[in-house]
């Protein structure tokens, strides 16, 4: 066989290879990210299928690019080395602090941890990817029913209370909260004619809510008193 036939074969057998290996470990990664998303998504998160879905396969990417590019064997984690940093600033973009009530922690958490399986798979750890994306879905899934089953978990009430007199609202408001030691935050005030209204969140264990409803309905200090909802803290 021609040397030069035999050197173009050899040539294309290992750029088949590679190229299968580098689109097994993007589409590994596409599919767990995606996964963990999926459930993020049924769940009404921020950070849904897509969002993980793309970070993901980003940190697979800029691993798998990290490795190739490199000129030296030294420097083949200097690009993967700055999605730490990166997958920091997008988390802490989730994250949302109103006085003394913070959201968003496990959404961010879950963006860093989806990051480290891209990165896991775009280096070929096939097996470490897909076990760390099962424990990440046990623990979202069931540690997260557990959390609402026994009532360990906060949630953010919403309501709305109309009167006459602002002052005597927002005294009441602030007693009743106080009385049942609960955090109130954002408060917004509007004159809704002929009456104002004033709308506020508390944050407050599910089993506890209806309590605080009561509370409000009970007080002569509002003409109304209208629930708009609750959230799921995070």
């Amino acid at each position: 066989m021609n040397p030069i036939h035999s050197t173009i074969d050899l040539l294309r057998n290992e750029l088949g290879v590679v190229l299968s290996a580098t689109l097994a470990r993007l589409l590994l990664a596409a599919l767990l990210g995606g996964v963990i998303g999926l459930e993020r998504q049924l769940r009404r998160r921020p950070a849904g299928l897509r969002t993980n879905m793309f970070i993901c396969f980003g940190a697979a990417m800029f691993t798998v690019l990290s490795r190739q590019l490199a000129g030296v064997p030294s420097d083949s984690a200097r690009i993967a080395a700055q999605i730490i940093p990166g997958i920091g600033f997008i988390g802490a973009g989730s994250i949302l602090h109103a006085r003394t009530s913070v959201t968003g922690l496990t959404t961010a958490a879950t963006l860093f941890v989806v990051a480290s399986i891209g990165m896991a798979a775009g280096g070929g750890l096939y097996l470490t990817a897909c076990f760390a994306t099962l424990i990440i879905l046990i623990s979202l899934v069931v540690l997260g029913r557990m959390e609402a089953t026994f009532s360990l978990k906060m949630f953010v009430a919403t309501y709305e209370v109309t009167g006459k007199n602002v002052d005597g609202m927002l005294r009441e408001v602030n007693r009743i909260i106080d009385s049942e030691q609960l955090t109130m935050h954002s408060v917004h005030i509007a004159n809704a004619e002929p009456d104002f209204r004033m709308v506020f969140s508390v944050d407050v264990e599910p089993d506890r809510q209806s309590v605080l409803s009561i509370r409000l309905h009970e007080s002569n200090a509002f003409a109304t008193v209208s629930s708009l909802g609750s959230t799921e803290h995070e």
